[in-house]
């Protein structure tokens, strides 16, 4: 009979941990709606994320958020009216703009400038080839007593 309470005990305590573990709140596991709202929010905690992508366990501010963005979102409440009560309570600072047309094709430009400065520092600076440069003219003359030495060690190599 022990053995029978004990493996009903074991089955309800296996039930009730699966059962409170299957529930996730709207901060641990927010829904599309919940982070489309997110994103245009910045994260109070001191990082410089979005309240949907803050990525601090247990952020003091996004989870709370995020469970605020959930029960106004239930109550119909659109997305610009959550975003202008955070503003409201919190100030403008908390609002995230959008990235303007600015802001997308300045990385760009930068790039383009950078490669056109390397080329023009390539072109500039590119080594000439030898066969340019034309015969080598030996004007010292504490090298030119070597000259025949040198060419008659030449010839004994061929």
């Amino acid at each position: 009979m022990l053995r029978f309470k004990n493996s009903l005990l074991l089955v309800v305590a296996v039930a009730a941990a699966s059962l409170s573990g299957g529930a996730q709140t709207a901060a641990e596991k927010p829904s599309n709606d919940v982070r489309r709202v997110g994103s245009r929010l910045q994260c109070q905690c001191g990082c410089k994320d979005s309240v949907a992508t803050c990525s601090m366990l247990e952020c003091s501010f996004s989870k709370p958020a995020k469970e605020r963005i959930a029960r106004l979102q239930a109550v119909n409440m659109n997305d610009n009216q959550i975003v202008q009560a955070f503003i409201r309570d919190y100030g403008s600072v908390i609002y995230l703009a959008p990235p303007s047309a600015f802001g997308w094709i300045i990385p760009y430009v930068a790039l383009g400038v950078g490669l056109l400065v390397l080329y023009a520092f390539v072109k500039k600076y590119k080594p000439k080839p030898l066969a340019e440069l034309g015969p080598v003219e030996i004007d010292d003359p504490e090298l030119e007593k070597y000259k025949d030495q040198i060419e008659k060690d030449l010839a004994k190599l061929e």
